[in-house]
């Protein structure tokens, strides 16, 4: 099956870089300089993969990270020249699943790409993730804590998993927000907390705790 890539990069000399590179690994890509042409190309596409950069006119990578994640699942890969933490948080945040910074190597990047479309290829197998005394089927979306079943609202179900696949991480409030929200979102960030008390509630004593950080946000601590 030939992969589909979406570039979304306004560095001319850079996206056919990676269009070049990725076509001579018999890819079918699509480039775009800017966040709006890339839901152009999204609405009339499917894509198994897409790489966006940060920074952009119109609308930066940030945001159109957040608007893909409303209807697709997709493997996306950050391309960014600054270094900052709190950018690869929010990144992440929003559902990216890695980074590259630039200059980087196109066979690192290449590599890159194939490690999460192998990933991601493998959801179709029964998968079942494990913390504490919780159990997720992943497919069926189905949990039980230390065998009974716990049934939890759309939203609740993807802040666990996401607090679970990234155990011990930070995250704020805003983050959240963005990540499960959008940036359009204009309510009050205490809707985070609500749900949070939500959920600390349905999944009860499990071994997994999602701990309040003063002045910082939440993580999750899993025992042993």
């Amino acid at each position: 099956m030939t992969q589909k890539l979406l570039v979304v990069e306004n560095a001319p000399l850079m996206q056919e870089a990676i269009t070049d590179y990725f076509t001579s690994k018999s890819w079918q890509v699509q480039a775009a300089a800017n966040g709006e042409e890339a839901l152009e190309l999204l609405a009339r596409n499917s894509f198994h993969l897409a790489l966006l950069d940060v920074m952009m006119p119109k609308m930066n990578g940030f945001t159109l990270c957040g608007k893909i994640r409303e209807t697709s699942d997709i493997p996306i890969i950050f391309i960014t020249a600054r270094v900052l933490e709190e950018d690869e948080l929010n990144g992440y945040a929003l559902g990216a699943d890695d980074y590259v910074t630039k200059p980087f190597s196109l066979p690192v990047l290449y590599a890159k790409a194939m490690a999460l479309l192998k990933r991601a290829s493998s959801t179709g197998i029964d998968q079942r993730l494990r913390a504490g005394s919780l159990e997720i089927d992943l497919n069926a979306h189905q949990i039980w804590n230390q065998g009974a079943p716990v049934h939890l609202p759309p939203k609740e179900y993807e802040m666990l998993l996401f607090f679970l696949e990234n155990p011990g991480r930070i995250f704020s409030r805003e983050q959240l927000l963005i990540r499960f929200w959008s940036y359009e979102f204009d309510g009050s960030e205490r809707v985070v907390d609500n749900r949070i008390k939500k959920l600390r509630k349905a999944i009860g004593a499990c071994g997994c705790v999602i701990q309040t950080v003063r002045k910082c946000g939440y993580r999750m601590e899993v025992k042993p």
